[in-house]
C-alpha cells in the first residue's frame, strides 16, 4: 500500500471487523482526515488471503443492523385502509425523514438519512387503482422529497424540496401495477440516494398473483470515506445478513423476490443464484418478456420480480456476480428444508 490508502481489496485482507473499526471511527468524525480509510478506487492489491473476512461472514450474532435487514425482508406496509364513497380503497401512509445512524455491518454505524428510520425505507404496498396518500414529514437536517416511480400527476412527482420541519402530502392513484421504487429527488441526487433515502413500492395487480413466499430485497452499498466509491455492499442494508442467517425455504415452494437496485457510485449490480434457475419478470409486469436464467443485471432504479422453486433440500448461495461486491458483503444463502 502507498500514500496511506487502503483499497477495497485491503479490507478483505484486514478482515471486515478490523476495517470497520478504522472506517467507523473516522466516518463519524466529520472533520477527521480520511488518510487511513478504505479508498475504493485503488485496486492495486492482488492478495487472496481472505480468511479474516470469511470469519466475519459467518458471524452469527443478531445485531441491530441484522434485525433491521431481516425485518425488511418480509415486512410490507399496506397503510391505513378506508373506503371512499365511490367504493375505491384509500390507503394512507406516514413517512418521516430523519437523520439516524444505521448499523450496516458488525461494528460500524453509518450516519444515514432515512425514511422511517431504516435503510432501505419501508416497502409500501397497495393494489392498482387504490387512491394513495403519503403524508411526508421532514424531520431531517436537509431538504428532502419523495419521488415515486409510476404514473401520476406532475405536481406529485417529488421534485420540489420539502425543508426541515415542513410537510407535504403526495396523493395519486396507484398505477400501473408492478414493482416500483421511491427515493429522494433533491440535489445532489447521488448524495441523497447514497445516504439512504429509497425503498421499494409494490403495486399489486387487481387479479392476485399466485400465492408464494414473498421476499423484499433492495441492493445497496455504502461509501464510508466519502470518496465516491463504495466499500461495503448489502441487501437490505446489512453486510452478509443472509450469509450468517440463511433464508428458510420449503422444498418446491414458490418463492417470489421483489428485487431492486439502489446502489450509488457503481453502474450496475447483479443477482446470481447457485444450483438453480429462476424466472425474471422485469418491472414486475406479467405482460413483459421474461427470462429463465441464473444471473441478471440491474442499473440503478431498475427492478424486477424473481420467481423460483427449489427442487432439492440444502443450501443455495446467492450473491452479486461481481466478486468484489460479494466479498464485501453482498452474499447469502437460501436454506431449503
Amino acid at each position: 500500500m502507498s500514500d496511506n490508502k487502503i483499497s477495497r481489496r485491503d479490507i478483505l485482507k484486514i478482515g471486515t471487523t478490523g476495517a470497520l473499526g478504522i472506517a467507523g471511527s473516522i466516518y463519524l468524525n466529520k472533520v477527521a482526515p480520511y488518510s487511513n480509510v478504505a479508498h475504493a478506487e485503488n485496486h492495486t492489491s492482488s492478495h487472496n488471503n481472505h480468511s479474516a473476512n470469511h470469519t466475519n461472514m459467518y458471524d452469527s450474532s443478531k445485531t441491530e443492523g441484522y434485525l433491521m435487514a431481516e425485518r425488511l425482508l418480509t415486512e410490507f406496509d399496506y397503510g391505513k385502509v378506508t373506503k371512499l364513497i365511490d367504493g375505491r380503497t384509500l390507503r394512507e401512509y406516514k413517512i418521516v425523514a430523519v437523520d439516524k445512524e444505521i448499523e450496516i455491518a458488525k461494528g460500524i454505524k453509518f450516519p444515514g438519512w432515512t425514511y422511517n428510520g431504516t435503510i432501505p425505507g419501508p416497502t409500501f404496498r397497495c393494489t392498482e387503482g387504490d387512491l394513495l396518500r403519503f403524508h411526508f414529514i421532514n424531520q431531517g437536517s436537509h431538504p428532502h422529497s419523495i419521488h415515486f416511480h409510476g404514473i401520476h400527476p406532475p405536481e406529485m412527482d417529488g421534485l420540489d424540496p420539502i425543508g426541515p420541519g415542513q410537510s407535504f402530502t403526495y396523493e395519486f392513484e396507484a398505477m400501473p401495477y408492478g414493482l416500483q421504487l421511491y427515493h429522494c429527488h433533491v440535489l445532489p441526487l447521488r448524495r441523497h440516494i447514497h445516504k439512504g433515502l429509497y425503498g421499494n413500492f409494490i403495486i399489486d395487480p387487481k387479479t392476485p398473483r399466485e400465492p408464494a413466499l414473498e421476499l423484499n430485497m433492495v441492493m445497496n452499498a455504502f461509501d464510508l470515506d466519502l470518496d465516491g466509491a463504495n466499500e461495503f455492499y448489502t441487501v437490505n442494508g446489512y453486510a452478509f445478513a443472509f450469509m450468517n442467517h440463511p433464508i428458510k425455504i420449503k422444498k418446491d415452494e414458490l418463492v417470489r423476490i421483489y428485487l431492486s437496485n439502489l446502489t450509488e457510485f457503481d453502474l450496475l449490480n447483479s443477482f446470481h443464484l447457485h444450483a438453480n434457475y429462476f424466472t425474471y419478470i422485469p418491472t414486475g409486469r406479467n405482460d413483459n418478456p421474461t427470462q429463465f436464467t441464473d444471473t441478471i443485471m440491474q442499473c440503478q432504479g431498475e427492478r424486477g420480480i424473481i420467481e423460483v422453486r427449489f427442487p432439492s433440500k440444502g443450501k443455495y448461495m446467492f450473491h452479486a456476480h461481481v466478486s468484489e461486491f460479494a466479498e464485501l458483503g453482498w452474499m447469502g444463502f437460501f436454506e431449503v428444508e
